[in-house]
């Protein structure tokens, strides 16, 4: 079939505003760029028509660059949230899907996800580095096709300001439940405002954005009476009780065994979760009953050393000292020292800089090496594309909001999961999507994985999904995963 007639027929099956690239043409010269006036908070919302020229399609649509007041009780801003959306072309909107996109951290911006993986542009991370120029590309995985796009930057973060950031702790913005009060406020009013509530609507959360979105959903449901389809969590934890470290606590260990030996076969050629059946059954069996038999028993800790050196690909002596339980920071000192590299956190499969891996000076190659870029492009494409111009610093990792953040006053970890039970109860509609990469021992997917099986048997497989990609804490930096998790998305929100 020609390319023109093999377009048109795409389009039409996916019931798309899509034309052949050849009859793409460019948007109409945009209007000037909104500014902030100097002590006025955060300029006007600015909606431009934008264009995406992909392979076999073409993407007319208009973005929107603003912000959300957030009032106190007594009517003063307690926060402006700062928003881009990205939403098709004559579309019906009681029927178009809409998805809201929020990062981790906390103290991490939406720019994560709309310029790493499902925006109509994207920053290429393979090679990134500080000195990378910030050159956006059209992004063939974006989701626009399927849903309109909405990324939030909670307060502190991005361009979204707290409006009195000395007060912030008092205010309670930078707390787990203050958070999830804002942002559920945040979508409630954007919803309102444009006359969207009767749309099918989804939240994806990355990290702690995965933790966040199961308890956003509950709270638009129970407070402000409005129902999501579903959520999509990208690398998240939903329950930091297993990753607390300690005597009696096995979890931290066995739930990062898989991604070790992942990171270790990988080297050797590609691999799937397939791959890794053994691992995470030795995991929850014999390294489990070892680890119950206790340090005094020597024979079940022989075993253990034994079985976890061969399956990292470590050496004895470095897996020794540890008694085969190997912590994060235990394993990445570890295999450092054997690669001579300093190894990433959120992906050991990821090095930098030849060098001791104790070396004070070795930073984690991907969050200092990928931030510069990635801030240099949100700004440019807030100035250049999408018309809204601040002269502030475009917030990409908060460090500030991760350190004065407020866990909570209880002594059990904080956990989504009790809420993500309580969603998939209380709404029979209600979906939910788990995304991992394999080699991520920050958010190791094996821990997702044994805490989803202890869902009740109405979180079925065609309400819950769990897969499991190449790469590690962002695996859409790979592009074979990155379209994987393209094509399971459009699957999730359009629906059976």
């Amino acid at each position: 079939m020609p390319l023109r007639s093999f377009a048109v027929a795409a389009c039409l099956a996916l019931k798309l505003s899509v034309v052949a690239r050849a009859d793409c043409p460019a948007p109409a010269a945009a209007p000037p760029s909104a500014q902030a006036e100097a002590g006025k908070g955060l300029p006007p919302d600015a909606t431009r028509a934008q264009r995406l020229a992909l392979a076999a399609r073409c993407l007319p649509f208009h973005s929107i660059a603003g912000a959300v007041r957030i009032p106190d009780p007594d009517g003063k801003t307690r926060a402006e949230i700062a928003y881009v959306a990205y939403l098709l072309d004559g579309q019906d909107a009681a029927k178009r899907p809409i998805v809201f996109a929020i990062n981790g951290g906390p103290g991490a911006g939406s720019v994560w996800l709309q310029l790493g993986a499902i925006g109509p542009w994207r920053l290429p991370m393979q090679g990134l580095a500080p000195s990378t120029p910030p050159a956006l590309v059209d992004n063939e995985e974006t989701w626009l096709d399927f849903a309109d796009l909405v990324f939030l930057d909670p307060p502190g973060t991005g361009y979204s300001r707290p409006h009195d950031a000395k007060a912030t702790q008092k205010a309670g913005l930078w707390s787990v439940d203050g958070d999830i009060d804002v942002l559920a406020d945040t979508i409630r009013r954007w919803l309102t405002t444009q006359g969207r509530l009767g749309s099918p609507k989804f939240i994806v959360g990355e990290s702690y954005g995965g933790f966040r979105a199961p308890k956003i959903a509950k709270v638009l449901a129970s407070r402000y009476g409005v129902g999501l389809s579903g959520v999509a969590l990208i690398s998240p934890v939903l329950d930091f009780g297993p990753f607390s470290e300690g005597l009696n606590n096995p979890f931290p260990f066995l739930t990062r065994l898989p991604s070790y030996a992942a990171a270790a076969r990988e080297a050797k050629g590609p691999i799937t979760r397939a791959d890794l059946a053994d691992v995470e059954a030795y995991a929850q069996g014999q390294y489990l009953a070892d680890w119950l038999a206790g340090p005094r028993d020597k024979a079940a800790t022989a075993r253990k050393i034994a079985r976890v050196a061969a399956l990292t690909g470590l050496p004895e002596d470095a897996v020794r000292p540890y008694g085969g339980d190997l912590s994060e920071a235990d394993y990445l000192r570890a295999r450092g020292r054997q690669l001579h590299a300093k190894v990433a956190y959120y992906d050991a499969t990821l090095t930098a800089g030849a060098t001791a891996p104790d070396w004070p000076h070795a930073q984690d190659p991907v969050l200092p090496g990928f931030v510069p870029a990635f801030t240099s492009a949100m700004t440019t494409l807030y100035r250049d594309r999408l018309g809204w111009r601040i002269d502030d610093l475009y917030e990409t990792l908060n460090e500030v909001v991760s350190r004065d953040w407020r866990w909570g006053r209880s002594l059990d970890p904080p956990e989504a999961l009790g809420d993500l039970a309580q969603d998939l109860a209380l709404d029979p509609g209600f979906r939910v999507l788990v995304e991992h990469g394999l080699t991520d021992v920050q958010a190791p997917y094996f821990a997702s994985a044994l805490e989803l099986n202890r869902l009740p048997p109405f979180a079925r497989p065609e309400r819950l999904t769990l897969s499991v990609h190449p790469g590690g804490h962002m695996f859409y930096m790979r592009n074979g995963s990155r379209k994987a998790l393209r094509d399971e998305a459009r699957q999730f929100i359009q629906g059976p």
